[in-house]
């Protein structure tokens, strides 16, 4: 009766501990979230943007020169494996001639007359030994010399890598230190070659193509990073100015809606943009952009 009570009363504890876990947790997502809801600008900027490639970059030179470290090792390890085995094999095969020899001597004292019948066999099952010993190594080291390979093959796909983010991390330097949009368009080719499903660069490409009055040539960019990520905001963004470039605001009024239905941070850029100032007396882009934003839009001085 005694244990019941005390089970019972445990249990009680145990459930009430998971009650106040679970509120703990309830409380701190909903803070999260209230957090996340009062954002009123993009968390990121191009200098984070530097600071997270700069840091990719370190991280990837620490992972290979681990892995490279970690090699090392496991071949240090496997040669002393072997070294040992074999240690032990010819200290076996030295015991096992002693033993013969031991044998030998015995049957020779007692007169036995055989001796070359188990001098034969003895070879025969001293060479049987050595040929599976022999044959087991050279399996070991077959195995050890694949691993090498293979963690060499992934060392120099990590260097290809870092090489390549290096490539296109100067890239994309040049193009925000370019005015010209004519050459900023030629470092976004230069990118996508070097990663074609770039969707980044298809729609920074889109955006220059876009101040040279190109929109149709901007469109078909923007459905290039659609069809490789079709939840690209900033491809939406850029169909949305060029519908309005072409005067075709209720496509572009449908573009404006696919952004804000995934993302907040554009609606800034939206109600800011030039580009977007023949949106601002339709009535579904009211809507969605707010009457209130909108005033306080036309109220900013040029």
């Amino acid at each position: 009766m005694k244990g019941l009570v005390l089970l019972l009363c445990l249990s009680s504890q145990w459930l009430y501990a998971a009650a106040a876990s679970d509120e703990a947790r309830d409380e701190k997502l909903k803070q999260s979230r209230t957090v996340v809801e009062e954002l009123q600008a993009p968390l990121y900027n191009p200098f984070v943007e530097r600071y997270v490639l700069d840091d990719l970059k370190q991280l990837r030179t620490e992972l290979a020169a681990q892995k490279a470290e970690i090699i090392q090792q496991i071949v240090d390890r496997e040669h002393n494996s072997v070294d040992r085995a074999v240690t032990y094999a010819t200290n076996t095969v030295t015991y096992f001639f002693y033993l013969i020899a031991a044998a030998t001597s015995i049957l020779v004292i007692v007169g036995w007359t055989s001796i070359r019948d188990i001098k034969e066999r003895v070879h025969s099952q001293a060479d049987e030994e050595i040929s599976r010993l022999v044959g087991e190594y050279e399996r070991r080291l077959h195995a050890i010399e694949s691993q090498l390979n293979q963690k060499t093959q992934d060392i120099e796909d990590n260097r290809e890598e870092i090489e390549l983010t290096q490539e296109r991390q100067s890239l994309w330097l040049r193009a925000a230190r370019e005015n010209n949009f004519h050459n900023k368009i030629a470092v976004y080719d230069q990118i996508l070659k070097l990663r074609r499903d770039d969707t980044e660069a298809l729609t920074y490409k889109a955006d220059a193509v876009l101040e040279l009055d190109e929109p149709q040539w901007a469109i078909n960019l923007c459905y290039q990073a659609l069809a490789i990520d079709p939840d690209n905001s900033h491809a939406f963004y850029q169909l949305a100015c060029a519908y309005t470039v072409l005067g075709m605001q209720e496509e572009a009024v449908n573009y404006v809606a696919e952004v804000l239905e995934r993302t907040d941070t554009y609606k800034e850029d939206i109600l800011s943009d030039p580009v977007m100032k023949p949106l601002h007396e339709n009535e579904r882009f009211k809507e969605l952009m707010g009457e209130d934003a909108l005033n306080q839009t036309e109220d900013q001085p040029v």
